[in-house]
């Protein structure tokens, strides 16, 4: 999963082998695989204060990327988890329009970084990320990923999120492209002149806009 992310250039929450075996073994994650045994895909479920839920660690094998499989895994780790704590909130952060469109079919919504959980050990799993000081300098309320939320509560039905994604993809789409151009662009001016602004300097200066 590390690799992975790293291929990617985002940042995943590490954890050791023993966690994960935990996670199977207490029925909270959700593994994929071919009818001959062969692994195709990974996804396990984390629970913050009580209240909130989180799918954490997708992935698929690169032999199975781009072939529906992520979605599926999503579907099931929700199921999982709305079976599980039906009464949580369950969220994501992610800087792919590939999950977001994912998580609007199954009822999610954009929402303010305040929406979610305030863990201090969901944070502290933030800190493997090549974006975490971007996630500092704004006192946890902004970085590069978008956060999603789908609350039982009070949520809207899986029909209208989808329709409001595929009617705001293009924006969000943009507002992704944005955030990221503007930040490699004052990174890279900065290590060409060798000196530059400060980087919470740098960081306010991505983000007014």
């Amino acid at each position: 999963m590390a690799a992975s992310a790293q291929a990617r250039g985002t940042g995943i929450a590490k954890r050791s082998p023993e966690y994960i075996d935990q996670k199977i073994s207490e029925g909270k994650a959700v593994i994929a695989v071919t009818k001959e045994g062969e692994w195709v895909g990974f996804c396990y479920i984390e629970t913050w204060e009580g209240e909130y839920v989180a799918n954490s660690g997708l992935i698929v094998a690169p032999a199975y990327r781009k072939s529906g499989v992520a979605k599926s895994i999503k579907e099931k780790i929700f199921a999982l988890s709305r079976e599980k704590y039906p009464n949580a909130k369950i969220f994501g952060l992610t800087t792919g329009l590939a999950v977001m469109k994912i998580n609007s079919d199954l009822g999610y919504e954009p929402v303010t970084y305040s929406e979610l959980t305030q863990d201090e050990a969901f944070w502290a799993g933030c800190k493997s990320c090549v974006n975490y000081d971007i996630l500092m300098s704004k006192g946890r309320k902004n970085c590069m990923c978008t956060a999603m939320l789908y609350d039982p509560a009070d949520h809207f039905e899986p029909e209208e999120t989808k329709e409001d994604f595929k009617k705001n993809s293009k924006i969000y789409e943009r507002f992704m492209e944005v955030k990221q151009s503007r930040f490699l662009k004052i990174l890279k001016r900065r290590q060409n002149s060798g000196g530059g602004p400060s980087p919470k300097s740098m960081f306010r200066q991505i983000f007014n806009f």
